[in-house]
């Protein structure tokens, strides 16, 4: 392999694993901005995996695994939602359950609709047709000619656009930022949080789907920790959907390295360790640097202000 074309095939891959990170960091941009903390982006990622896979094997499309994604995303962001807006729990206890009960309910699942305890059928991916005489024998054209990947740019320009840019994305940095203020101007603090989590949830959802696609089935725990990371690289990104983007990048980097250089004179098992001592590294080195909305992670009662 020339050494372009070594070039060429890391940056693709470095591409292609960054995409669900930079997805769920996005999603957690909204959720957090609108005050509510969303650790349960790994139990996201892991359902939205999931319900692609079975959206896609029964329908026989992979249009509708992505939309079944999305929906499986957006209804377990619904019940974080609940819990930690409506009912005004605790958000981290609130977070760490769903991720739980997501490794629970998709083992079950994978033993219930396809007998096994590891993994699913395989399924097609979501390509276009005669994309591969466009894309040729290129990993990279493949992969920014990928739909989901599009849709992705997509998402992250327009979540920029509606953050900083529209008068909804004002209401909901004030929604984290400072609640009362937001109340005062007539907002209903809830609703704005419920949006903030239900859209966190629709992107991670759709994180979700690129690993089913990629992988072409779904095996058990896939999500492999990517829903932490994707929190670290939204720290690092100042809470902002392109900085948490370039974030994952520098993740998606780490590991592609850490698959690279397995089988290597380094233990394998101190490779597989890189993208995770990566992300405490960096979130040491970037204490300080990061202010997280003023009022995250609090509950808000609006009859106090009544």
């Amino acid at each position: 392999m020339s050494e372009a074309a070594l070039v060429m095939a890391l940056v693709a891959q470095t591409l292609r694993i960054s995409v669900p990170y930079a997805l769920a960091a996005a999603g957690a941009v909204f959720s957090e901005r609108s005050g509510v903390v969303n650790i349960a982006l790994e139990g996201i990622l892991l359902h939205g995996a999931f319900f692609a896979v079975v959206g896609t094997h029964f329908s026989g499309s992979p249009a509708v695994g992505l939309a079944a994604a999305a929906v499986g995303g957006t209804l377990t962001a619904a019940l974080h939602a609940l819990v930690s807006v409506t009912w005004k729990g605790d958000q981290i206890i609130s977070g760490l359950a769903i991720n739980i009960i997501a490794f629970g309910l998709t083992r079950g699942g994978l033993r219930v609709l396809f007998h096994s305890a590891s993994n699913s059928p395989r399924i097609p991916g979501l390509e276009l047709a005669g994309l591969e005489r466009v894309t040729g024998s290129s990993p990279l054209a493949a992969v920014l000619a990928d739909p989901l990947f599009l849709l992705a740019l997509v998402l992250l320009l327009l979540a920029l656009h509606v953050l900083f840019r529209t008068g909804f994305g004002l209401a909901l940095r004030a929604a984290g930022e400072h609640p009362e203020a937001a109340h005062a101007a007539g907002f209903c603090v809830a609703r704005l949080r419920w949006t903030g989590v239900l859209v966190s949830g629709f992107f991670a959802g759709l994180g979700g789907a690129w690993l089913a696609f990629q992988q072409h089935s779904f095996t058990d725990q896939m999500s492999g920790g990517r829903g932490y990371i994707a929190l670290a690289a939204m720290i690092v990104g100042k809470w902002h959907p392109l900085g948490a983007a370039a974030a994952c990048l520098l993740f998606g980097a780490a590991e592609t390295a850490q698959i690279r250089l397995q089988g290597s004179l380094v233990p394998t098992q101190l490779m597989q360790m890189l993208p995770f001592v990566l992300t405490i590294l960096v979130l040491v080195l970037w204490v300080g640097r990061a202010v997280a909305p003023a009022a995250v992670g609090e509950p808000y009662d609006p009859e106090r202000d009544d």
